[in-house]
């Protein structure tokens, strides 16, 4: 609930408009998981709380601990669906990346996600819950800084419950995480893009991957509706690029587009956007029929973009061994729901 909300039911309930963030706090920045734990709010109130809602907790039905310190957590939803979230660990960040929707629909060849279909979109309340549960699962002495949506489901497909759900993590009243700390992954879905940037204040990445349309519309159906001119001229008009850089990601796949021509191409298609290039080496599935380039193709690959004034990243690979690295999840590993 907002604050407003929750101040309206207090006031129906002839109670005092202050305890709204009380119990706020208590919801947000403490994680109970039931109203009796709010120990300075009255018996009394804490009834009707109980009475009246739910305090909406998701419980991992498993968690995955990778060797470099990565964890998935696999979510059971309704009718053996599932969705997972990952603690990604890249000192001094730590990281959680939460899934907007179980499957998905826009079919990206590279993604395991994809297989699935779209299953469902998740509420606002089931996205905020995943960084609630993620913050239960932390050792002593951890402390999330950053959020991604880039889980599973494409988070501007969902864009309603999504922009929801940003309100709930960045808001003083909700988990108070600054807005230039969330990020939001899309394949680009322009309309919605041009929304969440003029309604919201997160930081922006387009999963670009090929720098031909052919190639593009191959790997990912949705450019055959916003082919690659589009999306790059609605990145350069988008209000952010005055102010800082769009990160543009793009998955190696050996043979498909790591070719110094394709590095070539890439410039010249991000030539004037303020950009960031985040290369990420594909990370193998079952029956994914691609594979990813060795390291020397990867560093030359990233030695042209820099030469020729783009900043480029290599992603380190995290979570690999537990099937939690970009592209992987699946909600099938390490103890499929039955």
């Amino acid at each position: 609930m907002t604050p407003a909300a929750l101040r309206a039911w207090l006031r129906a309930e002839r109670l005092p408009a202050f305890r709204a963030a009380q119990i706020l706090r208590w919801a947000y920045q403490c994680g109970v998981e039931s109203f009796d734990e709010m120990t300075d709010v009255g018996r009394s109130l804490r009834a009707a709380l109980a009475r009246d809602f739910t305090l909406p907790v998701l419980r991992p039905r498993e968690v995955a601990h990778a060797a470099d310190g990565t964890r998935k957590l696999l979510f059971a939803l309704e009718a053996g669906r599932a969705i997972e979230s990952v603690i990604i660990p890249d000192p001094p960040r730590l990281t959680a990346c939460l899934s907007t929707q179980a499957g998905c629909a826009m079919g990206c060849a590279f993604c395991a996600t994809a297989r699935l279909g779209l299953q469902r979109h998740l509420s606002a309340v089931e996205i905020a819950a995943q960084l609630a549960a993620a913050r239960r699962a932390l050792d002593p002495g951890e402390r999330l800084s950053n959020v991604v949506f880039m889980g599973m489901g494409e988070p501007l497909h969902n864009y309603d419950a999504l922009v929801e759900a940003i309100e709930i993590l960045t808001a003083d009243w909700g988990f108070g995480l600054s807005s230039r700390r969330v990020t939001v992954s899309t394949v680009g879905l322009l309309p919605q893009l041009v929304r969440l940037v003029g309604e919201t204040a997160v930081s922006i990445a387009v999963s670009l991957t090929a720098t031909t349309d052919a190639l593009r519309n191959r790997l990912m159906p949705v450019n055959r509706r916003y082919p690659l001119a589009e999306l790059i001229a609605t990145c350069r008009t988008l209000p952010i690029a005055q102010r800082r850089r769009i990160t543009f990601e793009y998955v190696l796949l050996a043979g498909e587009n790591d070719a110094p021509a394709d590095a070539r191409r890439l410039v010249k298609l991000l030539h004037g956007v303020r950009a960031k290039v985040n290369l990420i080496p594909f990370n193998p599935f079952p029956g994914s029929g691609f594979a990813a380039p060795g390291p020397t193709v990867v560093t030359e690959f990233r030695q042209q973009l820099l030469a020729a004034g783009l900043n480029a990243t290599v992603r380190a690979t995290r979570g690999r061994d537990i099937q939690a690295a970009c592209g992987q999840l699946a909600a099938t590993r390490h103890g499929a729901l039955a």
